[in-house]
């Protein structure tokens, strides 16, 4: 689990600060017109955490409503990490690794985590190419530009 939540704490904070540093006017900006708004990426963002996290513990994810403003947004993200948090802190290695059923078929927590870092990644590349386009230094080029 060390591996997982050294990564897990990388991407969140990465993505905690891309949702605070994005002005709420570019909240509803899209790269191009068939894509989603910044405000819906991280509201995507936060409905992937509910569902691999809650994956990760083998049962359903909440349904939460949608959010309208940049503070409703974040908060709800915020929320979102949170769940995900706790999760996390009570899973050890043997948890992770433990079958459990879900719909009938075997799952493994591990697979859900792994899932997890891997969609967040995946959403923060997407995000950053909004911050690029807005002329906003991503959190991650930030941090090591101060080095």
């Amino acid at each position: 689990m060390q591996a997982i939540n050294s990564r897990y704490a990388a991407v969140k904070q990465n993505l905690l600060e891309t949702a605070e540093v994005m002005p709420e006017k570019d909240y509803s900006f899209k790269l191009t017109p068939v894509q989603r708004n910044f405000g819906e990426w991280i509201e995507h963002t936060s409905g992937s955490l509910y569902n691999f996290c809650s994956a990760a513990q083998g049962k359903p994810a909440p349904k939460t409503p949608p959010a309208e403003t940049k503070a409703a947004i974040v908060a709800k993200f915020k929320t979102a990490f949170e769940y995900c948090d706790a999760t996390l802190k009570d899973m050890t290695d043997e948890k992770a690794l433990t079958e459990m059923k879900v719909n009938d078929k075997a799952a493994y927590p591990v697979t859900a985590l792994v899932s997890l870092i891997g969609g967040l990644n995946e959403h923060y590349g997407n995000l950053v190419g909004y911050m690029r386009s807005k002329g906003i230094t991503p959190p991650s080029t930030a941090r090591t530009q101060k080095k």
